[in-house]
């Protein structure tokens, strides 16, 4: 199945039947973790004698589940983040289609810190002009999937390459790494706020989404771009972007 789109004056189709999933799963401790969080749970349901296994048991599986958004998985996550008043990512859904460039940059090295800055952003997409952005970091070992970050000081995104992403009207962005701005920063998140337009110019249509992996076989360029959302009424929630290849229509 293809989808036939227009870009740039020229006709494009999405190949719908070879989408990459490039999310990370909520799991138990095994999966990928951040900010000191422990591993999401996923246990039984207990009422009483009631214990929801069928191995214990009963009838069904009732599971209950408890996590965080922003430590367990490939999220998304609005301007509600950062800002004062309470504001939910389910008010301000993604389309779900768009085109999207995906780009791998080795962050460098400054002191202690890992970043990547404006100038490698500038350099490795000169020309950018698709509405989201899909950054892969180098290294980029399978690992990625079921690493604590926690105490690690993962590389981020520098400021002024926030703010260059917003100019290029990036509203979309996604990346491999636990969030844009230094797990430690004294609650500065330049960032998030660069990228999210604050405090003169907020973008409550805009989303940051963390914790993906891009597999080395998606190579560098433009796709179509879905991204699910659970339905949560929360600053965050658990997604699900899948990449779509796409190709020229001969005119």
């Amino acid at each position: 199945m293809q989808i036939r789109f227009e870009h740039k004056g020229e006709s494009w189709q999405a190949d719908l039947t070879s989408g990459v999933d490039i999310s990370i799963a909520v799991s138990g401790d095994t999966g990928v973790r951040a900010w000191g969080v422990r591993g999401a749970e996923i246990t039984p349901h207990r009422t009483g004698g009631f214990v929801g296994s069928i191995s214990a048991g009963a009838s069904v599986n009732f599971n209950d589940v408890h996590f965080n958004p922003h430590a367990h998985g490939t999220h998304t996550e609005c301007l509600g983040h950062i800002s004062r008043e309470a504001q939910s990512v389910n008010t301000h859904p993604p389309k779900p289609w768009m085109l999207t460039t995906v780009v791998t940059i080795t962050p460098e090295n400054n002191g202690s810190d890992s970043m990547i800055t404006r100038p490698q952003l500038e350099a490795a997409i000169p020309n950018l002009d698709t509405e989201s952005l899909v950054l892969r970091t180098l290294p980029n070992p399978e690992s990625k999937r079921h690493m604590d970050h926690s105490g690690t000081n993962p590389p981020f995104l520098e400021a002024k390459a926030a703010v260059w992403l917003n100019v290029q009207g990036v509203c979309h962005l996604l990346l491999d790494l636990p969030s844009v701005d230094r797990e430690e920063d004294g609650g500065a998140l330049q960032a998030h706020k660069a990228f999210w337009g604050l405090p003169d110019q907020p973008r409550p249509e805009a989303t940051i989404t963390e914790l993906i992996y891009v597999p080395e076989a998606v190579a560098d360029g433009k796709y179509m771009l879905n991204l699910q959302m659970a339905a949560l009424e929360n600053d965050a929630s658990p997604s699900r972007p899948i990449l779509f290849p796409i190709s020229r229509v001969p005119s």
